[in-house]
């Protein structure tokens, strides 16, 4: 991508106005401080011809530094081909739908049809369908967008590309290969410059992270973030939520923690809109497992009315829902679980809202000490069939270490190890280790020992427990020193020798409360 000063000197010598171009070539370029300098100097200059475009160059920039209500106010006065579609957007974002919904209803006449003013409406088309209609119309309407858009490329200036929105909506309902394909296609492309290059590849990187392949998501990350430019706020709240959600993914405590710092930072910079609820979520299940859910409340908040104010559109709401439970199960508050669940079996009018709401529900029977197999598996591998492999291998192998029942584990352990693209595991799994008094093991080494006896690593034990991997690995270290193993072999046979029917004077894990009948 060219730099903003060599963009402005072909504009110069071009005879075009400068400044009004100078602006738009750094927007586009990605250099937002002197594109907002300069376009506030020609909004303020009422002798300017430019002042409309200027309002416009500072109407992105302000998108992309999340101040929507600002940027739509801008492309409100603005009053260009396109402006009216980015305001509604930028209203409907912001929990003010009905101004999309008068934009569409009577979109403004008389003006030139340009591929850019054509997209805008098909854009404004795809966020009513995300809120009122269907998740495939919403995608449609975003792929055409960006169809029309690509031949233009690296020269047209967007708060938002279609390309970015129509990846959201992948994720939000598991159509994760037109995301990736429709991302692919505005990377190859240049689809608006360097300005969206970077949300481009952090979208690249999600889809992959949701999958469990945190390392294709690093490589993405890596990719988005090499750039010498420092990222915008809205681009650093993905940034981050990626680092900290493959972190997490990864069973790297001391990654996740380093990560939430860096997440703290860029929350704080980022107010809370329809388009950034995935990295709130993901901030949310952090922000719990470090103990911190305090410092999110105020944004909880927020995105909850959000939500209420767009009448809690499906699409939008089973993500976020679905986060705040597994915050909600970390925190052990089995009500706030309960009301998460309720709001996911609600919206299960889609493919992927019925397994989300499937899987919600298996996971809080599991969690009551209620563990059926055929229903966790089908679970889990309804969370695959979405995309989302890992949360369906975490599902299955969590149910495993709440059963007494072996073969009920073992086949867990193996729908575990399938979803996340492993083979099963030969031989047997025991059903508990019991060892003398004088040796007894603490409850959470019994649940290491298990996990460890059916083949996991210590990085998926980790994950299980929600606990770090090096304390996985100091477990098995005191495991070996209180049964005086020399080895990791001399180990394992000593535990499997030890494996028997968990003892009736066992304490026994304690499950969730019952939820009370209405």
């Amino acid at each position: 991508t060219q730099p903003s000063s060599d963009l402005f000197a072909a504009a110069a010598a071009g005879g075009r106005p400068t400044t009004a171009r100078h602006a738009q070539a750094a927007a586009l370029s990605g250099d937002l401080d002197s594109a907002l300098r300069l376009s506030d100097r020609l909004v303020a200059n009422e002798d300017s011809p430019d002042r409309a475009e200027g309002a416009t160059v500072g109407a992105t920039a302000l998108a992309h530094r999340g101040q929507l209500g600002r940027s739509a106010e801008l492309y409100r006065w603005s009053g260009t081909a396109s402006s009216a579609a980015f305001a509604a957007i930028a209203a409907a974002a912001t929990g003010q739908a009905d101004e999309l919904e008068r934009f569409l209803d009577q979109p403004p006449s008389g003006r030139a049809p340009t591929l850019l003013a054509s997209a805008s409406v098909l854009m404004g088309r795809g966020v009513r369908e995300t809120l009122t209609g269907q998740p495939t119309a919403a995608l449609s309407a975003f792929v055409q967008a960006s169809a029309l858009l690509e031949p233009a490329g690296q020269t047209v200036l967007l708060p938002d590309s279609p390309a970015a929105l129509a990846a959201l909506v992948a994720l939000h309902s598991g159509e994760f290969d037109i995301g990736e394909s429709v991302l692919d296609d505005a990377v190859a492309s240049g689809l608006g410059a360097a300005l969206m290059s970077s949300r481009h590849r952090l979208l690249q990187a999600w889809i992959p992270m949701v999958r469990g392949k945190t390392a294709a998501a690093a490589e993405y990350l890596a990719a988005a973030t090499s750039e010498a430019r420092q990222l915008e706020s809205r681009d650093l709240l993905f940034a981050t939520a990626l680092e900290v959600g493959i972190a997490r993914r990864s069973s790297d405590l001391p990654g996740l923690q380093r990560s939430w710092g860096r997440a703290r930072e860029a929350i704080v910079r980022h107010p809370v809109d329809l388009f950034t609820l995935l990295p709130l979520g993901e901030f949310a299940i952090a922000a719990a497992r470090l103990g911190e859910l305090n410092r999110l409340q105020m944004h909880l908040r927020e995105a909850r009315l959000l939500l209420d104010r767009l009448g809690n559109p499906a699409l939008w709401a089973t993500p976020w829902h679905w986060s705040a439970l597994h915050a909600a199960i970390i925190m052990e508050e089995p009500t706030v679980a309960d009301e998460h669940v309720a709001a996911l079996v609600a919206a299960r009018q889609t493919r992927f809202g019925s397994a989300v709401a499937a899987a919600a529900e298996s996971w809080l029977e599991i969690l009551r000490g209620v563990v059926d197999p055929a229903r966790v598996e089908t679970a889990a591998r309804g969370l695959h069939h979405i995309g989302m492999s890992w949360d369906g291998a975490r599902l299955a192998g969590q149910a495993a270490i709440r059963t007494s029942d072996r073969k009920a584990m073992t086949a867990l352990l193996d729908c575990a190890r399938m979803l996340q693209g492993r083979p099963a595991q030969t031989g047997h799994v025991n059903d508990a280790i019991t060892v003398p008094n004088e040796s007894r093991l603490s409850d959470r080494e019994q649940e290491v020992a298990e996990l460890v006896l059916g083949g996991l690593t210590y990085k998926q034990i980790a994950d299980q427990l929600f606990i770090s991997a090096k304390t996985v690995e100091h477990h098995v270290a005191r495991m070996r020193q209180r049964l005086n193993c020399a080895s990791r072999s001399e180990l394992l046979a000593k535990l499997r020798s030890m494996a028997a029917p968990r003892s009736s004077a066992e304490q026994p894990r304690v499950p969730w409360p019952r939820r009370p009948t209405p």
